[in-house]
Parts: structure tokens; C-alpha cells; sequence
């Protein structure tokens, strides 16, 4: 078993940034890709960002690429998601999500919340405008 626990969370000003991490334990050897979704008050859990096992692939949903960048140390059995220029609309908890094992690379499987066989808790991200 693998359990995630995202860390990095707060209130921020727009404009503003935060880096969340998704760190996982257990049996962490053969964790596959992991994916950033988030999720606000009223609102459906959305993709945010997904990368592959090496690191080498990222994939970001459009509202995000280019203020959003996703990084993973795999010595550290850790995941970063690197927010800048925030704004009050990315308000949400975010998460984490992890393939038990390396798939092949498919954007419509990874960014699909329920296709991921290990969940964080979240970490709460608001935005003040």
C-alpha cells in the first residue's frame, strides 16, 4: 500500500505563489505517474497537472500551463506543484493522486481522478484577491 500526503497549502495574495508537495510512503518503489486535481467549494474535482514516472512528461489542464509547473524527486518519493501568479479563481483544495505502477503515457486515463489507485487528503490553496 501507498499513502500520499499533500503539505504546502495556505492563503495567499493574487499574484502570489506556493509550492505543494505530495509525499509518498509505504511501497513507494514502483509508484507510476501522479496527477494534481483540484477542487472548489461547489464545484466539480478538476484536472490540474500530471507527470510521468521519470519526470520527463507533464501534462497541465489550459487554465494553468504556464503559472503551474510539476516536478517530482523520486530519492525523496516526492511530488511538487509549483503554483505562480495565482489568482482567486484557483481557490480549492488540491490533490494528489498516484499510479500503483508505470503505465503508458495517456492524458485522457491520467486525468481522470477515479483511474488512480492511490489519493491524498488535500491541501487547502486560497487566493485573495
Amino acid at each position: 500500500q501507498v499513502q500520499l500526503v499533500e503539505s504546502g497549502g495556505g492563503l495567499v495574495q493574487a499574484g502570489g505563489s506556493l509550492r505543494l508537495s505530495c509525499q509518498a510512503s509505504g511501497r513507494t518503489f514502483s509508484i507510476g505517474a501522479v496527477g494534481w486535481f483540484r477542487q472548489a467549494p461547489g464545484k466539480e474535482r478538476e484536472f490540474v497537472a500530471v507527470i510521468s514516472t521519470t519526470g520527463l512528461r507533464t501534462y497541465y489542464t489550459d487554465s494553468v500551463r504556464a503559472r503551474f509547473t510539476t516536478s517530482r524527486d523520486n530519492a525523496r518519493n516526492t511530488v511538487y506543484l509549483q503554483t505562480n501568479s495565482l489568482k482567486p479563481e484557483d481557490t480549492a483544495v488540491y490533490y494528489c493522486a498516484a499510479d500503483r505502477e508505470t503505465i503508458g503515457w495517456d492524458i485522457s486515463r491520467q486525468s481522470t481522478w477515479s483511474e488512480y489507485d492511490y489519493w491524498g487528503q488535500g491541501t487547502q490553496v486560497t487566493v485573495s484577491s
